[in-house]
């Protein structure tokens, strides 16, 4: 399977079959530690244009891609959202487009049979509902979507639902809260982000203050969420020491079931001009004040992984993300602007460039599949999206790696891996992250604590030549990405 799977390939371009030098591809990624993420990949026109699927291939490559995967991820996006918050860099709608919530949902389920019609049936491992604000529509548009989940794909063994929410809906419309249990969602995730009140304005933030927070987590416990998440920012401009100790001091006392925490990534936002004002030491002391109040709360995480537990053998994160991270499980993306990605193809949905519904819409009212782009790309790429994804844990389960790829990670990255163990930043250990997915030696490369400081150099070190090589040419002293990336966040913000 693992030698078909590599068959499905691109043969790389001539970028992609270039060498760099560990070092310098390291200190590359640390310069440029505000793109040198999990947020893979980078620079799409000059790194992934050349694998472009023409539109009338389409269906064809889709179908190739997809056959011999019988259990796949499912994540469905709701682009809705009150405002959009300043930080935000997802595909969500203009204010204008808010009252097409059951348009969209109908289009969203339609996009369901298209998939069906074009691949059969499929086994869900596990299922996203994210956004966006995938809270905003009716409690019985969610359930009306999880039914023709149901109905079009088989659910497999540990199967979970998860979904997102704010403090301002779970603290207002319990009933929402407690129809999401009822329907079978066995997850909640909200976005807390910070509590500083100047802070929360600057952000547009403001109208999720902390005075929704302990009402709204009364209500998803008494819903019967046993699996109940925070989502916490870090890396702001203007974000001090203090009002970040805060903001953990108020999430602990929400006593949730996981904390995640997230680096403010700037890229395509609407104050990514502030990006140059956030130094790598601000980060790093943040980073290490997190962990250290959260591992004495009993939160726990191995280093770099930035979802903490209080619960024994759990990763604290969905099904569906658990299974991407250690798997590198292939997923299918539903609704707008969504990603799909299998063993040799990354998509993305109608309407990511523009974040409007009309291409999107337009295309589920003529029965095609909806895709803007369609990438078949060379193993380079693949492995190198699987890598970046594992980062979410710190780490790489080596037997994952090689059971998709047909390689070990060393005979993948012989250079990497030595310059990384060489520095002390990676290490072999046991990991004890998805003991519940069976078939899978706990076996990984993990990174150290200093490895976990050098997060952003570490990671570019496992990425495709051609990545790397935009990266060593970048200088962010004077690259203008940001600043054009800030133009164009501005002009979606001025539609909404």
């Amino acid at each position: 399977m693992a030698l078909t799977r590599l068959a499905k390939c691109a043969p790389p371009a001539a970028a992609d079959r270039v060498r760099h030098s560990p070092a310098t591809v390291f200190a590359a990624g640390e310069r440029n530690h505000h793109i040198s993420n999990t947020a893979y990949p980078i620079a799409h026109r000059e790194t992934f244009w050349p694998y472009r699927v023409a539109r009338e291939k389409h269906a064809e490559t889709v179908a190739e891609a997809f056959d011999g995967l019988g259990e796949i991820c499912l994540y469905s996006h709701i682009p809705f959202c009150e405002t959009r918050c300043f930080f935000c860099e997802y595909t969500v709608v203009a204010k204008k487009e808010l009252s097409a919530t059951e348009q969209y949902m109908a289009a969203l389920n339609r996009e369901l049979e298209i998939y069906a019609e074009h691949l059969g049936a499929r086994t869900i491992t596990g299922f996203d509902i994210g956004g966006g604000t995938p809270s905003f529509p009716a409690a019985a548009l969610i359930a009306e979507h999880i039914a023709a989940v149901k109905r079009h794909f088989r659910t497999g063994p540990g199967f979970e639902i998860s979904i997102e929410t704010t403090p301002r809906i779970a603290a207002g419309a319990a009933d929402k809260i407690f129809a999401y249990k009822e329907m079978g969602i066995d997850r909640i995730s909200m976005g807390i982000q910070v509590t500083q009140p100047d802070l929360l304005k600057i952000l547009g933030r403001e109208t999720n203050g902390v005075e929704y927070h302990f009402r709204a987590a009364e209500h998803i416990r008494a819903a019967g969420f046993r699996k109940f998440n925070l989502d916490l920012m870090y890396g702001f401009a203007g974000q001090s020491e203090a009002a970040w100790q805060a903001t953990l001091t108020h999430a602990l006392q929400l006593a949730p079931d996981y904390i995640t925490l997230y680096r403010m990534r700037y890229k395509l936002t609407r104050i990514s001009h502030q990006a140059e004002k956030v130094e790598m030491a601000q980060v790093r002391a943040q980073a290490r004040l997190a962990k250290d109040m959260l591992t004495a709360a009993g939160y726990l995480a191995n280093p770099g992984k930035n979802t903490y537990s209080r619960i024994a053998g759990d990763t604290g994160t969905s099904g569906y993300l658990t299974r991407r991270v250690i798997e590198g499980a292939s997923y299918l993306g539903l609704g707008l602007g969504a990603q799909t990605f299998t063993d040799s193809t990354i998509s993305y949905n109608s309407g990511a460039a523009g974040k409007n519904l009309a291409p999107y819409l337009r295309d589920i009212e003529k029965g095609i599949l909806p895709l803007q782009d369609l990438y078949h790309l060379p193993a380079e790429h693949m492995m190198a999206k699987m890598v970046a994804v594992s980062f979410y844990f710190g780490e790489v389960n080596l037997a994952a790696f090689e059971k998709k790829f047909g390689c070990s990670f060393e005979a993948a990255y012989p250079e990497a891996v030595t310059f990384a163990l060489s520095e002390g930043l990676m290490q072999y250990t046991q990991s004890e992250n998805g003991p519940e997915l069976e078939g899978l030696n706990a076996r990984a490369l993990s990174l150290t604590p200093l490895g976990a400081q050098h997060f952003n150099g570490t990671i570019a070190l496992f990425f495709a030549p051609s990545v790397q090589s935009y990266l060593l040419g970048r200088d962010p002293e004077h690259a203008e990405d940001m600043h054009e990336n800030r133009a164009a966040a501005l002009r979606v913000a001025l539609k909404a």
